[in-house]
């Protein structure tokens, strides 16, 4: 397995993308830069929940019954007891890595797959209410609980992520293993009908695949932006300029390196480079591409 470099893009309406619990599960933001921020541990968890769906008990950091659980009682003691079964067994484990208690120790196992936490293309407003439950706060009480509820008004997210083909190989990660995981990045996000997570959709996904282990360019949201970063209100007002983008991935030293690129455009999503409206497919003109 080679190298890959990946970019996603979602947007969330009216929802709280990301919880802070240290903070009254406020939306995480940069407050210098009014920008929403969301960690790799939550675009994580999407992914591992996607898994699951597909495979029940094929992944390794869960909740059981809806309960934390230490790691011990996660692993099937009398069948799990190596790290080579655990990498057999557990697919987020050959994906993302994890720390596991096997033989009476505690092994920490470092994940291909990474991503950098996630940060809005715009400038965030966060919305903020008052809330009443029909439940009393304690047993005492006599009256419904009140408390707060606090959501972004329209946020346009953008993550970056990479693959390392050589981690790969220690952790036995196969292409079943990656095609899924791209699988996740249309799929998993509109699962999620909570009350505080729907609201949320999938716009743009790429991976760049390379021809070997070494070839890594950095942080792919640097060749993307938004038109107009401010006062957006939904999809229907979002211009991205992908006129970097183009020019990176129309660059011969760059086309040379890419195996293939695989991913999705959503058809809200309104592209321009040069100032000029400009498809998905124009983008990736010439380029081998697989449609997720």
């Amino acid at each position: 397995m080679n190298n890959s470099e990946m970019l996603y893009l979602y947007d969330a309406k009216m929802t709280n993308p990301n919880g802070d619990p240290d903070d009254e599960n406020r939306p995480r933001m940069d407050g210098d830069r009014d920008v929403n921020i969301v960690t790799d541990v939550r675009l994580k968890r999407y992914i591992r929940d996607y898994f699951e769906s597909k495979e029940e008990n094929s992944i390794y950091v869960r909740k059981i019954n809806d309960q934390p659980v230490m790691p011990g009682k996660v692993l099937d003691i009398d069948s799990v007891k190596t790290k080579d079964e655990i990498l057999k067994k557990y697919r987020d484990v050959r994906l993302f890595g994890a720390t596991v208690a096997v033989e009476k120790q505690s092994l920490a196992i470092t994940g291909p797959a990474q991503f950098n936490w996630g940060y809005s293309l715009n400038k965030v407003e966060i919305i903020e209410a008052g809330i009443t439950t029909h439940f009393a706060s304690n047993e005492k009480a006599t009256q419904s609980s009140m408390g707060r509820d606090y959501r972004v008004r329209y946020s346009f997210l953008a993550f970056s992520g990479a693959l390392s083909g050589l981690r790969a190989e220690k952790t036995t990660l196969s292409n079943e293993d990656v095609s899924l995981m791209d699988e996740a990045m249309l799929h998993a996000i509109p699962q999620q009908f909570t009350r505080s997570k729907i609201g949320q959709t999938p716009r743009l996904y790429l991976r760049l695949e390379y021809k070997d282990t070494e070839t890594y360019f950095g942080d792919l949201r640097r060749f993307v932006k938004l038109e107009k970063t401010e006062d957006l209100r939904d999809i229907e007002e979002v211009v991205l300029d992908v006129s970097k983008l183009k020019e990176f991935l129309y660059n011969e030293n760059v086309r040379s390196r890419i195996d293939k690129v695989y991913g999705f455009c959503c058809n809200e999503l309104y592209l321009i480079a040069g100032g000029e409206p400009v498809s998905f497919e124009q983008v990736l003109s010439g380029l081998p591409f697989k449609e997720v």
